[in-house]
């Protein structure tokens, strides 16, 4: 029988719940990572976010605990961190999933929303990286996983400056601590989803942005795409699994586009 991919190993996930029923990034990540073997301490700003997430990794048979917060608060997330080390005595693979996009460009957007977007969507990112970094240097390993957008790469569609730029950051954000961490056992990398069709698309996208028609909205996103359909949150979860997964032993500094080759066309 082989052995599972993540097996034993601990996950500490940011944003691993979802705005509504379905494959969110966060929830498939934890369900996908606990499917291979490890235990998951998942984060979420609302415990009703992550109530689906628990009942699919506990259907599963496998192990997870919860920690509700705000991840733009160093505190309360070193709070989380501590939590999880209590509880599991490691953490093996950190993902940083938190974020969400604002439309609008430079004179449109207030600096307030700008602002807002630079703490959920990078400063996020930084505060994950600065309290697990070092319990990851003194176990001499551990892998972080950044979900950044095509939007860091691409006009998407619609104005998110703040988004976008806040992507952006994260994508370096990634190399250079790649880089610092190499030889320290810790390997840090970035899934970048294209235009999924994940619960946010309800809930949130259709709104900002075709008026709350949302087949008008999945129509023009799928348009986009060279593949023909729009991925889920699954298919995030399982580019992320390989980087989480001895399997990417030697891959440093990168990122994984999925977006069923969107950013590769010039309309």
């Amino acid at each position: 029988m082989s052995k599972l991919r993540l097996e034993n190993k601990i996950a500490f996930i940011s944003g691993a719940g979802s705005v509504g029923p379905g494959w969110g990034n966060g929830r498939a990540m934890a369900v996908r990572f606990a499917e291979e073997g490890a235990k998951i301490f998942a984060l979420d700003r609302d415990a009703a976010l992550l109530e689906e997430t628990v009942t699919r990794v506990k259907e599963l048979g496998g192990t997870i605990e919860t920690f509700i917060g705000n991840v733009t608060e160093s505190a309360v997330l070193k709070q989380a961190v501590d939590a999880c080390m209590a509880k599991f005595g490691r953490i093996d693979v950190l993902v940083n999933n938190v974020g969400g996009s604002a439309a609008g460009g430079p004179v449109e957007m207030s600096e307030e929303v700008f602002d807002a977007q630079v703490n959920a969507n990078l400063k996020s990112v930084f505060l994950g990286c600065k309290h697990v970094l070092p319990i990851m240097e003194a176990q001499k390993s551990g892998v972080i996983i950044n979900l950044a957008s095509t939007s860091a790469l691409r006009w998407t569609g619609a104005a998110q400056v703040a988004y976008a730029a806040t992507k952006a950051g994260v994508l370096q954000l990634s190399k250079v601590v790649a880089v610092q961490y190499a030889a320290k056992g810790i390997r840090v990398n970035c899934v970048v989803p294209g235009q999924l069709h994940t619960p946010m698309v309800e809930v949130r996208l259709a709104k900002q942005r075709a008026g709350g028609d949302v087949q008008a909205l999945l129509a023009a996103r799928q348009k986009r795409i060279p593949a023909g359909f729009m991925g889920d949150g699954r298919d995030t979860a399982n580019a992320a699994l390989y980087l989480a997964s001895d399997e990417a032993r030697f891959v440093t500094g990168i990122e994984i586009v999925v977006d069923g080759g969107m950013t590769l066309r010039c309309d």
